[in-house]
């Protein structure tokens, strides 16, 4: 048996493949979000872009929950959301469940430049994947969100 319990060779060269595909994917995502990054906001960290994001679609959220979304520390987070408030991107306002704490939010200029950034996104998608059965696309969708629950399960 080889690594993992699996036979030499034959069952191998799927992982091999996977992992393969998977760099290859990696690779041309952050290339991809550097540039979605600087459609935002020309000087905007690739990195923050993620954020950007993640409050358009989940709304308002505490700093140390968005670390814990991105996996930085509380110094980054706090570097990065500064820098996003310097451009007015995003800005923080009181937390309605606790008086004491503040949520970060998207700016409405933010939200307009994260949407149309957005849009364009999908719109390339529903491009280049035109030639696909929508259910192919549905399936792709499917199994990236399984691959990104088990990754982040054993992340922990």
């Amino acid at each position: 048996m080889g690594a993992g319990g699996l036979p030499p060779g034959g069952a191998d060269r799927e992982f091999l493949s996977l992992e393969r595909e998977l760099t290859v994917l990696l690779r041309r995502a952050r290339a991809s979000q550097g540039e979605m990054a600087r459609e935002v906001h020309p000087d905007l960290e690739s990195a923050a872009y993620g954020l950007l994001v993640r409050l358009d679609e989940a709304g308002g959220q505490r700093a140390t929950a968005l670390a814990g979304y991105v996996g930085v520390g509380k110094a980054t987070m706090s570097r990065q959301l500064r820098a996003l408030e310097d451009l007015g991107l995003v800005q923080r306002e009181p937390d309605p469940a606790d008086g004491r704490a503040w949520l970060v939010a998207l700016t409405p200029e933010g939200r307009g430049r994260v949407g149309r950034v957005r849009e364009a996104r999908r719109a390339r998608y529903v491009r280049q994947l035109a030639h696909w059965d929508r259910r192919e696309v549905s399936e792709l969708a499917r199994l990236l969100h399984e691959l990104n629950s088990v990754t982040k399960k054993t992340e922990r």
